[in-house]
């Protein structure tokens, strides 16, 4: 006995609108990137601390400038105190950059994590998108909420010198090379961020854990490298008595040296603060004069190096990352 069968019409329909394609797919994926890192379309809660660590980038510029419009109402000649105080565009990127570390390690796992853990990402690719086009459209929108944070106090501060300055002519004049810099330097830093911490989310389902690995990596770099390129010296200590007052002076007995000899300097470039502060240096020719004993032994180096070190710590990560992508089975 042959089975009956129905066919039941649900409504559907043939998509009828213009199909535009892949770079349609391409501009939505970044555009979602964009919005997911923003908290946009979802709860408060999402919008918290992208809203905070977007005021601690912008809290240094401000306050400077508050200072400077402060002191230019009040101190004549303002603006040639303002060089004791006021941090320049490479200083204040020494100031900033940890925040831009910490952005990264939190809200890059909000990018990669949550799609690979509910299986999302096999979606992606029913539709006209390669593996590469999904990393590469999750790196471009990190990226660019990273020059927003990495730029705008930046601009802060820069409007506050020049609206402050007494001829606002002479100051663009003689500052104007500041804005290549500003910018190369900036895209740098938010280059390396955005590529460290996701190849690093790239490799779990927890964003938790992703985060305290690269907090916890560069707390530790940072350490050991600081540890490696201190320069330990002995002394003998001299009483000297006059008045009827000791006194005691330290004298060293030998040359100072450092656990690692010779290849301090080389050791110094692999703390991932220095990786962003050497390329910060070498642009904007930073004079540090608290400087940290690895900057100390990197100072011994030709420019070559720190370059050639930021380049592999950008450059590795990032192929690890496409290639993570590119063998995930779907």
């Amino acid at each position: 006995m042959a089975r009956e069968a129905e066919v039941f019409d649900l409504g559907y329909q043939h998509y009828t609108g213009p199909r535009e394609g892949r770079n349609r797919a391409r501009i939505a994926l970044f555009v979602n990137g964009v919005r997911t890192l923003l908290g946009i379309g979802r709860g408060g809660r999402a919008k918290i601390m992208p809203a905070l660590l977007f005021l601690a980038s912008m809290a240094p510029a401000v306050v400077f400038v508050v200072v400077l419009v402060t002191l230019s109402d009040v101190v004549p000649g303002a603006e040639d105190a303002a060089d004791q105080f006021i941090p320049g565009p490479g200083d204040y990127y020494s100031i900033v950059g940890l925040v831009l570390i910490v952005f990264a390690a939190i809200m890059a796992p909000e990018l990669l994590v949550p799609d690979r853990r509910e299986n999302v990402f096999p979606l992606y690719m029913v539709r006209p998108l390669t593996a590469t086009d999904y990393i590469v459209g999750r790196c471009l929108a990190f990226f660019a909420v990273s020059l927003v944070l990495a730029f705008a106090g930046q601009a802060v501060l820069q409007l506050g010198l020049i609206l402050t300055a007494d001829n606002i002519v002479d100051y663009a004049r003689d500052n104007w090379l500041d804005v290549p810099r500003i910018v190369l330097v900036g895209a740098a830093i938010a280059l390396f961020a955005t590529i460290a911490s996701l190849a690093v989310s790239a490799f779990t389902t927890r964003r938790a854990y992703a985060s305290v690995i690269v907090i916890g990596f560069y707390l530790l770099s940072v350490t050991v490298v600081e540890g490696l390129t201190t320069e330990f010296c002995s002394f003998e200590s001299t009483e000297v008595r006059e008045n009827g007052r000791t006194t005691t002076t330290f004298t060293t007995t030998e040359e100072c040296s450092t656990p690692t000899g010779r290849w301090a300097p080389y050791i110094g470039l692999l703390s991932m603060s220095a990786v962003i502060d050497n390329i910060n240096s070498i642009v904007f020719d930073v004079d540090e004069e608290f400087a940290s004993p690895e900057q100390e032994a990197r100072d011994e180096l030709n420019d070559a190096w720190p370059i050639g070190v930021y380049a592999l710590f950008t450059g590795l990560p990032a192929l690890v990352l496409w290639n993570r992508y590119r063998r995930m089975r779907l």
